[in-house]
């Protein structure tokens, strides 16, 4: 092989060369055959050994396209490429495009065999006689090439193969495969590849995608001076790149269009009102990823990370990567278009972006049944450039940290719930009296947790641990259902010093509830979890509380429905994974308290109307700072997280102006309930509702009258169990939110000991009695 790598500095080496070359391609070639006496017969015996070695058929791997994600409708969300190509059969680009690129680069295309022994021979005389190279690559040898480009790139081997820089070797394996080629494919079937693959610039790949991308129009709509740009940037996709060198274009443009006149396929006219033309670029950017994409960039964001994390779309991050980027995906996701642009709206008409009291907002909806993520919004612009005060983020609020998004928000009062299930769960009732005079656990003081060492908790600090209401005078006695109602923590720490913490947590974590920041579990050793001090993603939420209007039954969330490739393999994604994981009968008593502060907190915002639409339950919560503030609700077909608060700091949005109004305190009842009600007010019509189902063994003669939660009674009906005397007088509050302490750090935040949740002094609770 050494005669193929001898300096070629001398016209006689270049021949030499050259026709070392040519003698080589003749035993693949009828009418190639050149005399042995030329080379010599060792160099030609040499060459034969050599080219037996290569393969005789194409490797041919799939061509990377586009993967694009799309809504549950179809909708296109957002497309991820390395290769921007949009592949199309020959009969759908116009015959001008055909014919440039023909006259340019193979002008013998439908005479040859896959190597062309005329034009060998005449670069063989150009090489040999100038100081330039012009190549002799037909369109099917320019074929093989860039299907091994491909093939290279998929299998992770970057060698360069692009003209000026092919050995010997690969030219002789690159004739080889095109004479395999040439015999296995029509001409048709070649042309029609070599358009869908060469490069036109850029990223852009395959002629349909440069006519979009320079002019907006479909391949067949290109006309001859539009076909005869493109088929001048294929011998320097840089260099005559028309969007960034126009001149040099245009130039090229014009050496093509001679070329189409000269083998007669324009005429005069044709080719002087083309030559005149201007390059009338349209430039249509194709940007890729989330960044740009048209709706829900955030849910976008979230289903690229789950594409990466999963062992479905191949072994390792970096092949998951390669196969989204170039494997031409079809990624159906559960996301519900209408529901999203709902959604969205109702954030920014809530908090705008970037307004300047730099709180955020977000809703995600979730489908009881399927877990299915219908709907994931913010009022922030996806945006890495996160400049302050600009409501930009790639930070997704509704998420946990592993998936995009921060450390979570404090949960406050919306907990509840969860200590209220656990409570019917161990045989009580909701109807039951609860001792709520307590509000103090010294030091030392012990709530059992059986699955603690030594089958206990104990309250560390000196201080002890105190608890306080926002409500005044609800330190007494009442009904576990009334203590709901009006969030009282006082009501909720004494039932939980009657249950087992870790039954408590046993449950939550039976309905996905976890930890944003590290994914784990509730700690029971920490009781002001009981009030809501960890921190959560608002789709956690969302999701369990999918099972209050789902009989029980916990389905973790999904945003998958299907994915295929190109050459129609689906990928496996997964069915819903559903669990009964309350009793049907916990979860029907437990609606009864939740149906009814939904009605209420409907009445105080302003909302009847919605609530009237469809069944619905839900809770309010603030954590201890008024920096974070929820309302979950859900309806029998949507279930879904509403939150509004800090997400850059801790501090309160109380006295500060949002969206240009200032809230004295800042209840869940004060934004976050709203703007849920707003966006369930669009979209509870489109989701018929069932009625929730209704509990076999309620103590409660008639759980839809709220007139047993009047303020100053204990919640017990009339003539249901008389009411004890001594009961405080009516104390309603001025503020409508009687939620609990909470604080874990918004997102990326470090929680300080106050606000982490330890068992002593947990936070303090608020609350209001409009939407606890």
């Amino acid at each position: 092989m050494s005669f193929v790598r001898r300096a070629t500095s001398t016209t006689a080496g270049k021949i030499l060369s050259f026709l070392g070359v040519s003698a080589l391609a003749g035993l693949l070639v009828a009418g190639l055959f050149l005399p042995l006496a030329v080379t010599g017969g060792a160099t030609a015996s040499t060459g034969s050994d050599m080219i037996d070695q290569f393969p005789a058929e194409l490797r041919e791997e799939p061509v990377s396209v586009p993967s694009r994600i799309l809504a549950e409708d179809g909708t296109e969300l957002a497309t991820f490429y390395a290769e921007n190509r949009q592949p199309v059969e020959l009969d759908r680009i116009s015959q001008d495009m055909q014919d440039a690129i023909i006259a340019i680069e193979d002008e013998r295309f439908y005479e040859h065999g896959g190597v062309d022994p005329q034009g060998i021979g005449r670069a063989l005389v150009t090489n040999a006689s100038s100081g330039s190279q012009q190549g002799a690559s037909t369109i099917t040898q320019q074929y093989v090439n860039n299907m091994l480009i491909n093939a290279d790139m998929l299998r992770g081997e970057e060698r360069l193969t692009i003209s000026g820089t092919k050995t010997y070797a690969d030219k002789l394996k690159e004739m080889k495969l095109a004479v395999s080629v040439e015999q296995e494919m029509s001409k048709e079937d070649i042309l029609e590849g070599y358009l869908n693959i060469v490069l036109f610039g850029g990223r852009t790949y395959g002629v349909e995608a440069a006519a979009q991308y320079y002019w907006g129009i479909p391949a067949a709509e290109l006309d001859i001076a539009q076909a005869a740009t493109l088929a001048g940037v294929v011998k320097s996709p840089n260099g005559y790149n028309p969007e960034t060198n126009p001149e040099a274009s245009v130039e090229r443009r014009n050496i093509v269009l001679n070329s189409m006149l000269s083998q007669g396929k324009i005429t005069e006219q044709e080719h002087e009102d083309a030559t005149n033309a201007d390059l009338g670029l349209d430039i249509h950017q194709e940007a890729t990823g989330c960044i740009s994409a048209s709706q829900a960039p955030y849910f976008c964001d979230y289903v690229h990370r789950e594409i990466l994390a999963s062992e479905a779309f191949g072994p390792d991050v970096e092949s998951r990567e390669q196969l989204l980027n170039r494997g031409g995906l079809e990624i159906t996701t559960t996301l519900d278009s209408g529901l999203q642009d709902q959604a969205q709206q109702s954030v920014e008409k809530t908090v705008p972006a970037g307004d300047a009291s730099g709180a955020g907002a977000s809703l995600v909806t979730v489908e009881p049944g399927t877990g299915n993520i219908k709907a994931m919004a913010q009022n922030t612009n996806y945006s890495p450039e996160e400049n302050e005060g600009a409501g930009n983020t790639v930070l997704n609020f509704n998420v946990d940290a592993a998936q995009g998004g921060g450390n979570g928000f404090q949960g406050g009062s919306s907990l509840k719930p969860y200590v209220a299930a656990s409570w019917l769960e161990s045989g009580r009732s909701m109807y039951d009296i609860v001792d709520a005079s307590q509000d103090h656990w010294p030091q030392g003081s012990e709530f059992q947790a059986s699955c603690q060492e030594g089958g206990s908790i104990s309250i560390p600090d000196e201080g002890g641990w105190k608890v306080n209401n926002v409500i005044d005078n609800m330190k007494r006695e009442m009904t576990a259902d009334f203590g709901l109602y009006w969030s009282t923590n006082t009501v909720m720490v004494n039932m939980a010093e009657e249950l087992d913490l870790c039954d408590i947590t046993d449950l939550t974590t039976r309905l996905g509830v976890h930890r944003a920041d590290d994914g784990q579990p509730l700690n029971p050793a920490n009781p002001s979890f009981i009030l809501g001090a960890e921190e959560f993603a608002p789709m956690t939420q969302a999701a369990a509380y999918a099972a209050f209007a789902n009989d029980g039954q916990y389905c973790a969330p999904r945003s998958l429905v299907s994915v295929k490739d190109t050459n129609g393999k689906e990928y496996d994604v997964g069915a819903p994974e559903c669990d009964q994981a309350l009793d049907p009968e916990v979860v029907a008593q437990l609606n009864e308290t939740l149906t009814n502060i939904a009605q209420r907190t409907a009445d105080e915002t302003g909302q009847t109307e919605t609530v009237e639409q469809a069944p619905m339950g839900g809770k309010t919560g603030t954590n201890n700072a008024q920096s974070s503030t929820w309302y979950i609700g859900y309806t029998s077909g949507l279930s879904t997280a509403s939150w509004v608060g800090r997400y850059q700091d801790l501090k309160s949005l109380a006295g500060v102006p949002v969206n240009g109004q200032r809230h004295e305190d800042f209840w869940g009842s004060t934004l976050a309930a709203p703007q849920w009600f707003d966006y369930m007010g669009q979209t509870a019509a489109q989701f018929p509702a069932e009625e929730f189902r209704a509990a076999q063994d309620s103590p409660i003669q008639n759980p839809g009258s709220r007139d047993r939660y009047q303020m100053g009674g204990d919640g017990t009906e009339p003539g249901n169990e008389p009411q004890r005397p001594g009961d405080a007088a009516d104390g309603t509050p001025d503020n409508p939110d009687a939620d609990s302490p909470s604080g874990p750090a918004p997102s990326g935040t470090a929680p300080t000991p106050s606000e982490s949740g330890s068992p002593t002094p947990a936070p303090s609770g608020s609350g209001s009695p409009a939407a606890p």
